[in-house]
């Protein structure tokens, strides 16, 4: 993999007009007087190209989102083609046929039907928290106001989303905006003691409960930590006796990630909803969906219109993200893409063993397509330091405090992941050295 050397002149008017006009996410911008943005031109199957034409291995699929490769032409072919027919229309009282293909499809996936649209994994939560919430109110249970999260657990930084959060650095400066919601045990080891404390939480309050919300397997934002399917099976009987709705956020785990098409296949249950996103579209386009149970949607259907289900925004079902979104499922079904994912994480365990052999390297953990590991450092900004120092390495990996993860797109190649691995290792010797 080429090294990427300090940025030359193209490179840097791209930053310099970056940093005076926009408002990167998740970031701190001082951050950035000592590690340049990387401006990207052009996108490859695995790679990221800048404008000096130094190219990235994308080992995090770009915030999780991609599946399939940058600029994949199938998805591209299908694209072009829907901006010849329609681009966009509002999904208030219109339909069109790719929002309509999408729902069916993704209904006959995860058993679940009437997807509602929105434009991203926060929206999606709200929009399952609020269903919910609206479906116990129109059932004539107003005391179901409370929602259940994992300790750790991330579902998105809107106000909704963010008060079933548990994440600190994102959850903190606005505690005071976020309603008062319960938290239970992340599931240790075989998830015995959290499922009795759960079990406990719902057999005293489930009066007040709307909903359990989950990540099924794997709580991406706090470290790629891993946890039993047995638990996501035993709390949904525990859900199902108590009255409390369970909302599966498939929304990092979904489409493959895990192994399964998606997470909640592995424990063997069915969630009241299920919301999606990410991955949806490829990684192309912003979408997503909650899809829930027929029982949940005909409390809903109503003459009243205040017992309909309200919530709305501009972009609902966009066309092209909907076309986007079926190009991806189409390249899942005519390539048998969870088949071939298990047959290529086999292999790339042989190939990674080396990290986790290191001896500054711990709790080294693997699901489907998502290999994580802590390392050890005193590094301060160790997980700034280790971005920058992959980058010059052409790989973009993006640590999450000391736990480094690879969540590549699935089209990465035997000899690219030989090289992810060789150039992490080299990373790991020079940042634990520094």
């Amino acid at each position: 993999m080429p090294s990427a050397p300090t940025p030359t002149a193209n490179n840097a008017d791209l930053i310099a007009r970056s940093l005076s006009a926009v408002w990167h996410p998740c970031t701190q911008m001082k951050h950035h007087e000592r590690f340049p943005l990387v401006p990207v031109v052009k996108g490859e199957g695995v790679w990221l190209i800048d404008a000096e034409g130094h190219r990235y291995l994308d080992a995090v699929s770009s915030w999780w989102v991609n599946l399939f490769g940058h600029a994949n032409p199938r998805i591209n072919a299908a694209l072009k083609d829907q901006l010849d027919q329609l681009e966009h229309a509002m999904l208030a009282g219109f339909t069109h046929e790719p929002a309509i293909k999408l729902s069916e499809r993704l209904a006959k996936l995860t058993g679940l039907g009437h997807a509602f649209y929105g434009s991203d994994g926060a929206s999606a939560v709200e929009i399952a928290l609020k269903m919910s919430f609206h479906f116990w109110r129109n059932a004539g249970h107003t005391g179901k106001k409370k929602f259940v999260s994992l300790e750790g657990g991330y579902h998105g930084e809107t106000i909704g989303a963010l008060a079933v959060t548990d994440v600190a650095i994102f959850r903190d400066a606005y505690g005071p905006l976020l309603n008062n919601n319960l938290r239970v045990p992340f599931p240790q080891g075989d998830g015995t003691e959290a499922l009795a404390a759960l079990q406990r939480l719902l057999a005293g309050q489930a009066h007040e409960i709307a909903a359990l919300i989950v990540e099924p397997l794997v709580q991406g934002a706090a470290g790629m930590r891993m946890y039993p399917a047995a638990y996501v099976t035993r709390a949904r009987e525990l859900c199902t006796q108590h009255d409390v709705h369970l909302i599966a956020d498939e929304i990092m785990t979904g489409f493959g990630r895990t192994g399964t098409m998606f997470a909640c296949e592995q424990a063997g249950i069915r969630p009241d909803f299920i919301c999606l996103s990410k991955g949806i579209t490829g990684g192309y386009l912003p979408l997503s969906c909650v899809l829930t149970t027929d029982d949940i949607y005909r409390q809903f259907y109503d003459d009243d219109v205040t017992r309909g289900f309200l919530h709305s925004h501009s972009y609902t079902g966009s066309a092209l993200a909907c076309r986007a979104a079926l190009a991806t499922l189409d390249i899942f079904e005519t390539d048998d893409v969870i088949a071939a994912n298990r047959d290529k994480a086999l292999r790339f365990n042989q190939h990674i063993e080396p990290i986790r052999a290191h001896p500054r390297v711990s709790n080294f953990r693997h699901l489907g397509m998502i290999w994580a590991f802590d390392v050890a450092s005193k590094q301060p900004a160790f997980a700034r330091e280790f971005f920058a120092v992959a980058l010059k390495r052409g790989v973009l990996l993006r640590p999450i405090g000391n736990t480094v993860y690879f969540m590549p797109p699935y089209v990465i190649t035997e000899e690219e992941f030989c090289g992810l691995v060789e150039q992490t290792l080299a990373v790991i010797d020079e940042v634990v050295a520094a």
